[in-house]
């Protein structure tokens, strides 16, 4: 058994289908069907059953497919590191980030391009349970994301604290047009749209259960989990939402208001993540280099500049 049987084996597992498996992998199916047939003879176990029109993996065929993700992930990863032995910081940088940190990436991208010029990027956006899958199936390399998230499962290299604030439209007149915060029981009643992951506890969790510590329930009329929807719906009168404050450099809204919320205990907490078991790139080790060295020198980050 090589490891193009392996790769063979794996693209079946995961199309479910030999022809779809074979379309795949740019090959005729009886090959293919060969292949497999060989590797069950060597091992001389039953690594699929049919289901129908398609076919599954046994709990032999599970444990199999386990364990060659995992040497086709560890090649891959040798074999980057290898060649980066000699052709030094290139190539590309894969990278996922919330769009309420997507403020945190300009600046960093383009020093690593100046000083790096033939490494290209490639961004993926998506709230933190997407990138987190993202990760783990290696589709992206480093992800800015907020937390909470488990920490036993990713590396992370936390990025400054910032506050929420609170984004009124600019036709409500609640407030009178001097006022620059607000307290909490001034947000009871107030229509809130909220940031919500598709998956797993969150911002929304925490803002409902600081809103919960100030003794009343929050008017929660619509859950997404896209900042600059949010945003617009804001500008658009529907309601006020509450974001991180660095969510406002990376999107531009006429007709809002933005106001600190002086007795909110809780921050928006930004960190960077990537995968335990897999190569960094040098590309990836310098970014996040950049990023360490940037705000150990600041002590502070962009997000405390005025929108006022």
């Amino acid at each position: 058994m090589d490891i193009r049987q392996l790769r063979y084996f794996c693209a079946v597992a995961e199309e479910g289908q030999v022809t779809k498996a074979a379309r795949r992998l740019h090959m005729a199916q009886p090959p293919l069907s060969q292949q497999l047939k060989n590797m069950e003879e060597e091992l001389n176990i039953q690594l699929f059953r049919k289901n129908g029109r398609n076919i599954e993996l046994t709990e032999a065929g599970k444990i199999l497919y386990n364990k060659a993700l995992k040497i086709m992930n560890d090649l891959e990863d040798t074999v980057i590191e290898v060649q980066e032995i000699e052709e030094g910081i290139r190539g590309t940088l894969t990278i996922g980030s919330n769009k309420s940190c997507f403020s945190f990436l300009p600046e960093q991208m383009n020093q690593l391009r100046e000083k790096h010029p033939n490494i290209i990027f490639k961004l993926r956006e998506g709230d933190t349970f997407f990138l987190a899958e993202s990760i783990r199936s290696r589709e992206i390399e480093l992800a800015v994301v907020r937390l909470p998230i488990d920490p036993e499962e990713f590396n992370m290299l936390r990025l400054p604290s910032e506050p929420y604030v609170l984004v009124v439209p600019e036709e409500w007149h609640t407030f009178s047009p001097n006022r620059r915060n607000v307290e909490m029981k001034e947000l009871q009643n107030m229509p809130l749209m909220l940031l919500h992951r598709i998956s797993g506890a969150g911002q929304f969790e925490l803002i409902v259960n600081e809103c919960r510590s100030h003794g009343f329930e929050p008017n929660v009329i619509c859950e997404c989990p896209d900042a600059s929807m949010l945003l617009s719906l804001a500008a658009t009168g529907v309601g006020a939402t509450i974001i991180p404050k660095s969510t406002l450099y990376a999107f531009s809204y006429e007709r809002i208001r933005v106001l600190d919320i002086k007795d909110f205990s809780i921050t928006a907490d930004p960190v960077i993540i990537w995968n335990k078991d897999r190569y960094l790139t040098k590309a990836a080790q310098r970014f996040l280099t950049l990023f360490e060295t940037s705000y150990a020198q600041a002590g502070i980050n962009e997000i405390n500049q005025s929108f006022y």
